[in-house]
């Protein structure tokens, strides 16, 4: 939902920043495995206790590099290859941190953890399978910056999930009722894009 007012405010530094790193021999895909490595490495800190701003600032550093990546690949030239490695890393980050708080405790937030991540499945398969018809079918859209897929806008997109993470790397202890309420918000997205796709592909 809040996607298609941050590029506004985003884009500009992030393709500066960008053009920096493509002139100094940055390439994309460096820059979106370090954006990995540093989400996974929040995670990790998640899962063996700690939190607060130490743990947000490595967070926002992952997201930090998953925006530059784009931006890279823009002053380089983009690849497919490369527009596939972005969605993976970004996939594996967003299940990486519920999963780290599953780890952390389980008795509390093994049951909440276990239903956001299956929201993220069902919702993650609504986005990908969304962008691969309308690439079959010739569809393009710029409404969330200019992506290697087809971006559909919905309810929950990424900047609530960061946003939704950093509010729980800090106050760890709403993990189980602030992912119910963001679970039923991703299904809620996702039902929404069926229909959508329900109306585009019939």
């Amino acid at each position: 939902m809040l996607d298609g007012m941050m590029r506004g405010v985003i884009d500009a530094p992030l393709n500066e920043g960008g053009r920096w790193l493509a002139a100094r021999g940055a390439t994309a895909n460096a820059v979106t495995l370090v954006g990995l490595v540093l989400g996974l490495a929040a995670a990790g800190l998640v899962a063996v206790g700690w939190s607060g701003v130490t743990v947000a600032l490595v967070l926002l550093a992952s997201r930090l590099a998953d925006g530059l990546d784009g931006a890279v690949a823009r002053a380089r030239g983009k690849t497919d290859f490369g527009g596939y490695l972005d969605i993976v890393a970004d996939f594996a980050f967003y299940g990486a941190i519920p999963l780290a708080f599953v780890l952390r405790d389980p008795g509390a937030n093994g049951l909440a953890g276990a239903v956001l991540l299956f929201s993220f499945y069902v919702n993650a398969a609504t986005f990908l399978g969304f962008a691969i018809l309308a690439e079959r079918q010739g569809l393009e859209t710029r409404s969330r910056g200019e992506k290697s897929l087809y971006f559909t806008a919905g309810l929950m997109e990424g900047t609530e999930t960061i946003l939704c993470f950093l509010v729980l790397v800090l106050w760890p202890g709403l993990f189980a009722p602030l992912a119910w309420a963001f679970a039923g918000l991703c299904l809620v997205t996702a039902a929404a894009r069926l229909v959508l796709a329900a109306r585009t592909f019939r």
